[in-house]
């Protein structure tokens, strides 16, 4: 190989992973070209396919698929056909579909001149007989290259598969996991489903309609008392002010108003959705015709289950986005909008996308969706604030003017949080109830696995596309299938680790449920598990196969992750005994307290006094001291993403290189959107800003960055971060250990001024 061509292909390589298909192109055409280098030629070849057919320009794809099929290499031979069959598949669809008016724009973030098809590298080929297994290519999850030796070695003669795998005569012919992974591809069974099925037991729904109406009291109890805080400021401001006087009419309870207003918001939901959906994110209608041919599954399962339930076809609609989402909202089953995204459609195959929009409708079924329309309702002008005073502070350029805004932008940010947070338990209960539907809908639980995976591959894609996590990701995120934030390690490991492996912690850890509790959706293993029992129930082979064996971890590390929270029922135990001593004293005469045990208030000092020990407790071994001689690098993530005995108490010491991404400017102030890419994948990012630095955390986003910090490994895989630093030397310190010393002295000082004041 010459001495430029590997740099060029590896360049390649990463530009068509990141998404910069013309940059891919430009890197990758004159190795694809050149006649000196077979191995590194083919690779070059395979790359462009991906990268013309995602930049429309099919009939390239086209040319170079049917020169590859004339090569030697018998993989590339069989990953051609394929490849051709599907692009003048899709071409021919994409042609009969532009004569049906769809009346929605391209999605953002597409080249102008881009046409919106599905190429090989980001969609599954129609199953075959006889052919149980099959894999699936995908430009964002292409590796680095390979040693030239090893790479020439595998495709000279291929190694024969282990026993666990079958030959596999799919997308690329036999091939095991290993060869996909060098060809850039994810390694899909394409297990079967099921052609005759008895229905599953039916669930018990008094848990999801007790929590709904929870959920309800819940949004109502927060805007309520929400409401009367900024009442009750208003008028205070009014009496401090000269010459006003307080609005009497703010004096009032709004209780019985704001409870109409609830109800009224939720019977008009689905209008004011549209409104808001459309005005905010280019939302557009979706005919049947359209959606027919993407999936005729889908059409058919949505009409089936429509005159089974006597419901009128539910309203489709579509947002012209490359994020694969989907979402329903509605206040009645006649009135139910069910929203899908472009990027959904074309990232998923037919039976994957049909039974997604099964699973719409069971939240339909279940009545889970008005809830969390009314939620929805509420949420997204919230979130849309948000935004605008984000930008409005970008543009303020003098500081002392700038921070005015910065603070009301963060605090209408945590208002949001607070609203979503009121439904994080019934967002994730609900989707436990809707997979199960649709796997009993369409027979299909295997497909559901694959949907939900490629759902994740695509919302990470995204992501490093964008460079940030978007505002439809972000604002919608509560009603889709798979979160951002899980979607982050999981879509972005199938190169460097086993879905299994990824997702054993998720089936296996024995604590993992205690890290869901701030989590708006349910652990993706426990998910995939679930539906895997219920193909197993069918006598299906399932898509993923997990062990078995539950991982062992110590209770006392569990009960020192928990410390703070543990120490607040230490703390009124600690309360009930120092009443019980007082009240004993008394009696005897002996001590009269009588003026502090009386007041109540004591129990909140001990509660402080408890959260704080616990705090204190935990602080060395959740921030130990980082050793060059003990940290992990970038080749150790996939095996500790992959321990599924760990706690975030066990702390990691990692220094990572990648590149930073996150939103520049006002909307990421509180470092809420900081992610790692590195070659591993991406990794969410805890920092803490620290007034007095000379360089800020978002001075860095964008650039290439060394992280050094504690790797946690929980719902979702995170670093809390020690330092980060520039190749030029400008590092920012994240204090995390200070911040929780001052957390815990803050706690001991107050809870100790409560206790002895009453």
């Amino acid at each position: 190989m010459p001495s430029h061509a590997k740099p060029s292909l590896e360049a390649g390589l990463v530009a068509l992973k990141q998404g910069n298909y013309q940059t891919a192109i430009a890197q990758l055409e004159p190795i694809a070209s050149s006649q000196n280098n077979g191995t590194a030629s083919l690779q070059a070849q395979v790359g462009l396919v991906m990268a013309y057919a995602r930049t429309g320009e099919v009939p390239k794809a086209i040319a170079i698929s049917q020169n590859l099929i004339e090569s030697n290499n018998p993989q590339v031979q069989e990953w051609a056909t394929r490849a051709l069959e599907h692009l003048t598949k899709r071409k021919k669809t994409e042609q009969e579909s532009k004569k049906v008016e769809t009346g929605f724009v391209p999605f953002e973030n597409s080249a102008p001149d881009s046409t919106p098809i599905t190429p090989p590298e980001t969609s599954t080929l129609e199953e075959k007989p006889n052919n149980d297994r099959v894999i699936e290519t995908k430009s964002d999850d292409i590796p680095p290259m390979v040693p030239l030796a090893r790479l020439k070695a595998t495709l000279a003669t291929p190694p024969p598969p282990p026993p666990s795998a079958t030959p596999l005569s799919g997308f690329m012919g036999s091939v095991t996991r290993t060869q996909a992974k060098l060809f850039g591809v994810i390694y899909w069974r394409q297990a079967q489903r099921a052609r005759a099925w008895q229905p599953l037991r039916k669930p018990k729904l008094i848990p999801l309609r007790l929590l709904s109406a929870g959920t309800f009291i819940a949004v109502f109890w927060v805007i309520r008392e929400i409401l009367k805080l900024a009442l009750g400021l208003i008028n205070q401001t009014l009496v401090k002010l000269p010459y006003l006087e307080p609005i009497q009419l703010l004096y009032h309870d709004p209780t019985q108003l704001l409870l109409i207003a609830l109800v009224i918001l939720i019977a008009v939901s689905p209008w004011l959705l549209d409104l808001l959906l459309a005005n905010l994110y280019g939302q557009r209608e979706f005919p049947k015709d359209v959606l027919n041919t993407h999936s005729r599954e889908a059409v058919r399962v949505l009409q089936r289950c429509s005159q089974q339930r006597h419901w009128p076809l539910p309203k489709l609609r579509i947002l012209p986005t490359a994020a694969p989402i989907i979402l329903t909202y509605g206040s009645l089953p006649r009135n139910a909008r069910i929203v899908v995204s472009q990027g959904l459609l074309e990232q998923l195959a037919d039976d994957e996308i049909a039974i997604i929009y099964a699973t719409q409708l069971g939240h339909i079924a279940h009545w889970d969706f008005a809830v969390m329309s009314l939620l929805l309702l509420v949420t997204l002008p919230t979130h849309k604030l948000y935004q605008q005073m984000s930008e409005l502070g970008d543009k303020i350029s003098a500081k002392i003017w700038r921070w005015p805004v910065t603070i009301l932008a963060s605090l209408i940010y945590g208002i949001w949080c607070l609203l979503t947070g009121t439904a994080l338990w019934l967002s994730r209960l609900r989707l436990y109830y809707s997979d199960r539907v649709a796997a009993e809908i369409t027979g299909n639980p295997n497909a559901l696995i694959r949907a939900l995976l490629k759902i994740a591959i695509g919302i990470a894609a995204d992501i490093q596309k964008q460079e940030h996590t978007s505002w439809q990701l972000e604002s919608l995120n509560l009603l889709t299938p798979v979160s951002y934030q899980q979607s982050l390690s999981l879509g972005t490991i199938a190169s460097n680790l086993s879905f299994e492996s990824f997702l054993k912690w998720d089936t296996a850890n024995p604590y993992r449920r205690w890290f869901t509790i701030n989590n708006s959706h349910p652990l993706m293993g426990d998910r995939i598990e679930r539906l895997c029992q219920i193909a197993r129930h069918w006598h299906l082979d399932t898509e993923l196969h997990f062990a078995s064996e539950p991982s062992k971890v110590k209770r006392q590390s569990f009960l020192l992750q928990v410390a703070p929270w543990l120490g607040i029922p230490l703390g009124v135990l600690f309360a009930a005994f120092v009443w019980l001593t007082w009240q004993l004293a008394f009696t005897l005469k002996f001590l009269n307290l009588k003026w502090i045990y009386e007041d109540w208030s004591f129990i909140t000092g001990c509660l402080l006094i408890g959260f704080s020990i616990g705090t204190v407790m935990r602080i060395n071994s959740f921030f130990p001291d980082i050793k060059p001689a003990t940290v992990q690098t970038d080749d150790s993530l996939p095996n500790l993403l992959a321990d599924p005995s760990a706690l975030p108490i066990d702390s990691v010491s990692v220094r990572l290189v990648g590149k930073l991404l996150g939103r520049q400017g006002t909307s990421n102030t509180l470092a809420q959107d900081l992610i790692l890419q590195s070659s591993a994948g991406l990794v969410k990012l805890h920092h803490i800003s620290w007034l007095g630095q000379s360089v800020n955390h978002q001075d860095l986003i964008g650039r290439q960055i060394i992280v050094t910090g504690w790797f946690r490994r929980g719902a979702t895989p995170w670093i809390d971060i020690q330092t980060l630093e520039t190749q030029s030397g400008k590092t920012i310190h994240s204090p995390h250990p200070i911040w929780s010393t001052f957390l815990a002295v803050a706690a001991q000082a107050w809870g100790a001024y409560v206790f002895l004041t009453g």
